[in-house]
């Protein structure tokens, strides 16, 4: 009995662990998602009620790029000193390219599907460039959190 109680108790404390940084890492993302997607609309179609729209609205892939960029670089500072404050490498030049990496591997996903609505599926309305961003970013989610906790937060 004394192991099966240490075996539950290590895992209690390993799923309460990943749950602290799951929640820290979502918050981190949400207000990074606000920045990507607050972003990415004002470049595509400008200020609500603005009828010209916006400065990039003939070049929505770009503008997805550039609002991922920024909001990736957000995403960066909040999780190195937050979500993973005791877990960042010394070097933060190498830990900055592997989020680089990963990120823009994020970028792709996210991209891809604006990419594949646009020019696949004929699709050009916000809202089809908002589902296509929604569903793209959380995929894009998905693969960060694995990519920072495998290979670019990792304790010394």
């Amino acid at each position: 009995m004394p192991v099966l109680a240490s075996v539950t108790l290590r895992v209690r404390d390993t799923l309460r662990g990943i749950w602290r940084e799951a929640a820290k890492f979502g918050v981190v993302g949400a207000l990074a998602f606000v920045v990507d997607n607050g972003g990415y609309n004002l470049l595509v179609f400008g200020l609500p009620g603005g009828a010209a729209g916006g400065a990039m609205r003939d070049a929505p892939v770009q503008a997805s790029v550039i609002a991922t960029a920024a909001a990736a670089l957000f995403s960066w500072a909040g999780n190195r000193y937050w979500t993973y404050r005791h877990q960042h490498r010394e070097k933060v030049s190498h830990e900055l390219a592997l989020f680089l990496v990963a990120n823009g591997v994020g970028l792709a996903i996210t991209a891809g599907t604006v990419f594949a609505s646009r020019n696949l599926l004929g699709l050009d309305s916000a809202l089809s460039d908002n589902t296509a961003r929604i569903l793209g970013w959380a995929l894009a989610t998905l693969f960060r959190f694995y990519a920072y906790r495998r290979y670019v937060f990792v304790a010394p």
